[in-house]
């Protein structure tokens, strides 16, 4: 039986039915996913020609989309590792929402790269005909060991949360305590389990740091290997890491808030929690203008000619709105916001987290795009539209429906599971009331017991 002191704890943590609000957004994003399936359908039977990308664009939206999902999931993987192995208590409520942004993510990521290729068919060739000292066949392996051990990082801590709802709904809605139960793996808490649990997530945090910085890191190397103005720098690897940071804590901030909105969970996650986010944030959004300066204005005193071509379009031309946007709404903007303590408050750190992402999403548009627009050989005898690309509509819609399908992911899991560790809240509640005792109580109980 639940301890009926907890009871309402469980029951302000334990998943909700949705609501009118609830049921319209699920819908709504459904439909955005079907527009996208049908786009991707006439896609594949119509060839790449329902697209803008040609000889030049030829990774366009789909790719940095991918590489803005892959720097999104950085979140669960290498923060919640570290924060985990560092027992930092102010984390509870944010670890698992944390987790299920980084499974969302990185199943997504995998998604929209066989999204982008012409003939999904070809995936195929990439475990038949791989290279080892290709980064592609290093982030075909890298990918689905992230997914995997992202995974086992949020279904083992989930473990007594599970026979816990078990519990609380065997009565009031048996059919979803029946799942739980199956879920739940026969967790009785025994001593012997929680050994075994707490070894597991302390390899698993282990083992994930050095995956998630590997997969920012091939992704860079894919990018720096093809030897392209613009890409051709050690600074990459870096470069990618820390905006990883930055487009992670962004989302995290985001969901956070609107969880904590739709849930009522403000008892939980409280004031302290987005002020150290924000603290968190600014930590990131610092190291990540430190690579920015490396990577577009030193180049500015000794760049090549073509380097030089590729600069101006970023700064001045072509690009020069996109750049400016993700670099001022993106980075420098939320920087000096999160440095006073009021844009560290709840509702003005939802709107830096907004800026956050928005601002990431475009800057990998920018880091994907002009270069390809820009080779070593000028581009000629091609079509006028061939020295321009932006995405089709097949192209926004397909890409606005992995958004939309990452969203239901995250939806969904808030549905059916806590998004703050039950079993967790209660031992901390446990442990404040023992230490809030007078010394005679507790001599008295053990006397009683």
């Amino acid at each position: 039986m639940i301890m009926k002191g907890y009871e309402n704890l469980i029951n302000d943590l334990a998943p909700k039915r949705f609501g009118k609000r609830g049921n319209i957004w699920s819908i709504f994003l459904i439909v955005l996913i079907v527009a996208g399936i049908i786009a991707y359908i006439d896609q594949i039977i119509r060839g790449q020609e329902v697209t803008n990308m040609r000889d030049y664009a030829l990774w366009g939206i789909y790719i940095s989309n991918f590489v803005f999902f892959v720097a999104t999931s950085f979140v669960g993987s290498a923060t919640v590792a570290v924060l985990r192995l560092t027992n930092n208590s102010w984390r509870t409520p944010l670890v698992r929402i944390a987790e299920i942004i980084s499974l969302a993510a990185i199943v997504m990521a995998g998604i929209t790269i066989i999204i982008d290729m012409a003939r999904p068919d070809r995936l195929l060739n990439l475990f038949i005909h791989a290279r080892l000292q290709s980064p592609i066949t290093w982030d075909v392996i890298i990918i689905p060991t992230s997914i995997v051990l992202t995974f086992l990082l949020l279904y083992f801590p989930l473990l007594p949360d599970l026979a816990l709802l078990k519990k609380f709904f065997k009565e009031k809605r048996p059919r979803i305590s029946k799942w739980y139960n199956r879920l739940a793996l026969k967790w009785q808490g025994t001593p012997a389990q929680k050994a075994i649990q707490s070894k597991s997530i302390m390899i698993i945090s282990v083992m994930i740091i050095p995956v998630g910085i590997l997969l920012q890191t091939i992704d860079a190397w894919l990018f720096s290997t093809t030897y392209r103005v613009g890409w051709d720098s050690t600074n990459m690897a870096a470069y990618f890491i820390s905006g990883a940071f930055v487009a992670g804590v962004g989302a995290l901030i985001t969901v956070v808030y609107i969880i904590r909105r739709v849930r009522k969970l403000e008892a939980y996650i409280t004031d302290y929690h987005f002020d150290r986010l924000g603290k968190y944030l600014g930590l990131a959004c610092l190291l990540y203008l430190y690579f920015n300066i490396n990577e577009y204005l030193i180049p500015i005193f000794t760049a090549t000619v073509e380097e030089e071509i590729h600069l101006n379009a970023l700064v001045f031309g072509e690009y020069a709105l996109l750049f400016w946007f993700s670099q001022i709404v993106g980075l420098i903007l939320p920087l000096i916001l999160v440095l006073n303590k009021n844009g560290r408050k709840p509702k003005a750190m939802f709107v830096i987290g907004l800026m956050v992402v928005i601002g990431s999403w475009w800057k990998r548009f920018v880091i994907v795009t002009p270069t390809l627009l820009h080779p070593f050989l000028p581009i000629d005898g091609v079509p006028e539209s061939w020295h321009h690309y932006f995405p089709s509509l097949h192209e926004w819609i397909i890409t606005v429906a992995t958004l939309a399908m990452s969203l239901l992911i995250i939806t969904m899991m808030v549905r059916y599971i806590p998004v703050i560790p039950i079993q967790r809240s209660i031992d901390e509640l446990k442990m404040e009331k023992e230490l809030d005792e007078p010394d005679v109580l507790k001599t008295e109980k053990k006397i009683t017991s």
